[in-house]
């Protein structure tokens, strides 16, 4: 059995068409939102399957890779987030780095020496990296219509994993892993298909709800916003918070949304400048982890609000 594991946003899509497009080969689609990281414990690993795993961490996963190991499983694992210590496995195959100037997909287009680069660009785009991203861009000669539609196609699929559940979602995660899959141009994809449409609408009206919001506390160094326990907030809160890193690079951000239980879902970008300790931050909750210049706390619970902002302000007021 072959299984694709990967995060529903824009750079787990993204490193997934770049490798089905380079090799062709039917498999088992695991995936979920943007914050269902945990994703290898879903799949009953056996000898001989070959797994490959895609912008979700070794540390947040590492009892379930370690079972598919013991069960006879071939693990490839391409990530750019925190990875703990990686298992020294004959059946592990790690393509790991977490320099906050990488995303996923980027660590997969130099796997395959840029032969599938357009989607990357993509990738690049939704995850912040908008200077890498043009700079790529402008290498293939792209002209400035077509730099934009992959921006926003990048950012609009990379707001469509965000949501409590996929039921938030405007479309599920496997859904467009399977209508990408044709496409080795993602500007004919973004012409030829629906997607970008429904998701640029739904992503201007919600990015609009969250600028409404007045920020709970702001510094020179920080900013902090609490949104609602609404479905528009928790789509809207990775987009929201890229925006406010990409308006103010010099400052910290935090945004967190309500849920249904009363905790929250938060998002935190290091400054832009310094794109340093969010994944260090988050990981002090329990649901938390990230990367050094973007990470998220999945549930914060409410007795754990005044903690949290204690310790982000802590974290970023003192640089």
């Amino acid at each position: 059995m072959r299984y694709d594991v990967f995060n529903g946003d824009a750079d787990g899509l993204c490193a997934l068409q770049q490798l089905r497009l380079d090799s062709p080969a039917s498999a088992r689609i695991v995936t979920g939102t943007k914050r269902d990281v945990r994703l290898l414990a879903r799949v009953d690993a056996r000898a001989g399957d070959e797994i490959t795993v895609l912008d979700v961490s070794v540390e947040a996963n590492r009892p379930a890779l370690d079972a598919c190991l013991a069960a006879g499983a071939h693990v490839r694992w391409f990530d750019h987030h925190h990875s703990g210590t990686p298992p020294a496995h004959p059946g592990f195959e790690p393509h790991l780095d977490s320099d906050p100037a990488i995303c996923t997909s980027l660590i997969v287009d130099r796997h395959l020496g840029g032969r599938e680069r357009p989607w990357a660009i993509v990738a690049a785009f939704g995850d912040n990296l908008h200077a890498r991203a043009e700079a790529l861009a402008r290498e293939r000669g792209l002209d400035e219509d077509a730099i934009d539609t992959l921006r926003h196609l990048g950012e609009a699929l990379n707001y469509n994993a965000y949501g409590d559940s996929v039921a938030d979602l405007r479309f599920p995660p496997a859904e467009l892993a399977l209508r990408m899959r044709p496409y080795a141009d993602p500007l004919a994809f973004a012409r030829d298909e629906d997607v970008l449409g429904v998701l640029l609408r739904g992503y201007g009206d919600d990015l609009a709800l969250a600028h409404a919001i007045a920020p709970l506390r702001e510094t020179g160094r920080t900013a902090v916003y609490v949104l609602p326990a609404e479905p528009w907030a928790r789509r809207a809160i990775g987009a929201f918070a890229n925006r406010l890193a990409s308006g103010a690079p010099m400052r910290a951000h935090a945004v967190l949304a309500g849920r249904a239980d009363g905790s929250h879902v938060v998002s935190v970008r290091a400054p832009q400048a310094r794109p340093e300790g969010a994944h260090e931050l988050c990981g002090r909750f329990s649901t938390g982890g990230g990367r050094r210049g973007a990470g998220g706390i999945d549930r914060l619970p409410q007795a754990d609000f005044e903690r949290f902002i204690a310790a982000f302000a802590e974290r970023y007021e003192r640089e």
